[in-house]
């Protein structure tokens, strides 16, 4: 049902808006969710990308939107045991953050996490020790040391040892 709501939104704003628009994309976007939650992978893959690069064409890959499909993306990379090209996306949007953001930022250290974790998935443990362990000293300087995001970045370098 909401999938069928979400396809005939999409279709009428595509015929109203056109492609480029950010109403489209964002329908888009929504269906591509859906897929990725049903486990329809491959037409997750495939509206994600297409959101991709129309955002990056239209708004720019610095955009904070362009960015979150990158994400989305990179969840059905993972769903698919598709690991170089998630590690490819994840350093992409790592070093976008970094620059856009900086290093501290919230939004930067989730990205970290996510490559670290990728990195832990693949067996590369120095390489995903040495981004927690960023990731960890970043909360503990910035967070108390019993909030939630210290604890989890804790937690995942714990993990990886």
């Amino acid at each position: 049902m909401l999938q069928d709501l979400n396809i005939a939104s999409r279709m009428a704003r595509r015929k109203i808006l056109g492609l480029d628009h950010e109403e489209t994309l964002s329908s888009t976007a929504m269906i591509g969710a859906v897929f990725l939650a049903g486990a329809r992978w491959t037409e997750a893959e495939a509206l994600f990308v297409q959101v991709i690069q129309t955002r990056k064409r239209v708004i720019g890959e610095e955009h904070p939107d362009t960015l979150i499909s990158m994400a989305n993306l990179i969840l059905t990379f993972w769903n698919k045991g598709r690991w170089k090209e998630a590690e490819e996306l994840e350093l992409q949007g790592m070093e976008t953050r970094k620059r856009v953001l900086e290093e501290e930022h919230p939004h930067t250290l989730t990205s970290m996490a996510s490559l670290a974790l990728t990195y832990r998935t693949q067996g590369r443990w120095d390489d995903a020790e040495a981004l927690f362990v960023q990731v960890m000293k970043i909360h503990k300087m910035k967070l108390e040391a019993d909030h939630p995001d210290t604890l989890t970045s804790m937690a995942n370098l714990a993990s990886t040892y």
